[in-house]
């Protein structure tokens, strides 16, 4: 018999009423076996495990579209196909072309930054509840999986990266200086992915409603980002508490920042950096927190 068993036994055979589970546990040194670890530690647990999180990142890469006779081409043919659908429905219809000096590349920009972020959310908000089976049975931070989803859409990103250089030289814009701060968006907006990704797991993973009401969510924020349109073209006339915030939206920003450097050969304005790095340093502060506060929940149930 323990320690522990031996002391509530003596304390029942004696009369006494037996000490609480709590203070026989710190009595003799016990822990919980899955406990939330301290903020430092916990970040010190995930850094231990950053191979498995590139190496998990990396099969899921290799996996997903296995079966498919293009393979990971789909995920460069998707987003051009979203386009060819958008550049029908507003550049022809609806003449957005017209208003806006070369068009394909202004559009394919702005469907390729967003769908980068879209994807990295979509797959933060099931990385929990989509993988139980794992969480049940291995101990390691639970901030893992948002994160090996999150690497495993900047892995692709560089397939629509090369393409998107592609097509936006093949419009007819020149290659310039302001192309070298490409990485330094993609960092940022990569910031703000992931504090988005860590926020949505944990809704994810206890409101089983959020996957199913997600893509309308993403839809919204898609026609509010100025993916298909010029932002201060069609807010010209609103009031200036509206566009203020449709140009503080985090997507709209980041595509703003990447069209800067592609399409209009300017550096981005103080408003464009102070934007996306307000962004990305909150999200991912709030959302790695938020997420790290439900860390002993993962799982149960």
């Amino acid at each position: 018999m323990s320690q522990p068993e031996s002391a509530v036994a003596d304390a029942q055979a004696g009369g006494r009423a037996p000490e609480s589970l709590a203070a026989l546990a710190e009595r003799y040194g016990l822990r919980r076996a899955i406990a939330r670890p301290s903020l430092p530690a916990y970040l010190r647990q995930l850094w231990d495990r950053r191979h498995f999180i590139l190496t998990y990142a990396t099969s899921r890469n290799v996996s997903k579209y296995s079966e498919s006779a293009l393979g990971q081409l789909w995920q460069v043919l998707t987003p051009l196909l979203n386009a060819a659908v958008y550049w029908l429905m507003f550049g022809v219809i609806l003449a957005q072309s017209k208003r806006i000096e070369n068009y394909p590349a202004f559009l394919i920009t702005g469907v390729m930054v967003f769908t980068f972020t879209q994807r990295t959310v979509t797959g933060g908000a099931k990385s929990i509840s989509a993988n139980l089976s794992l969480i049940r049975a291995l101990h390691f931070p639970r901030a893992a999986l948002p994160l090996a989803y999150a690497i495993q859409e900047l892995q692709l990103l560089g397939w629509s990266m090369g393409v998107l250089i592609v097509l936006v030289l093949v419009t007819g814009e020149p290659i310039t200086w302001l192309w070298l701060l490409i990485p330094v968006s993609l960092l940022m907006q990569m910031v703000f992915n992931i504090g988005v990704s860590l926020f949505m797991a944990r809704i994810g993973a206890f409101v089983r409603d959020m996957n199913q009401l997600l893509p309308f969510i993403l839809r919204t924020w898609l026609y509010a980002s100025g993916v298909f349109y010029s932002i201060n073209d069609k807010t010209r006339n609103l009031p200036d508490l509206l566009r203020w915030a449709l140009e503080f939206n985090p997507a709209a920003a980041y595509i703003e920042f990447m069209r800067d450097l592609l399409i209009y050969q300017r550096f981005p304005e103080r408003w464009a950096w102070t934007t996306c790095l307000f962004w990305a340093v909150f999200a991912l502060i709030i959302g790695f927190w938020y997420f790290w506060r439900a860390e002993e929940r993962y799982g149960r149930g």
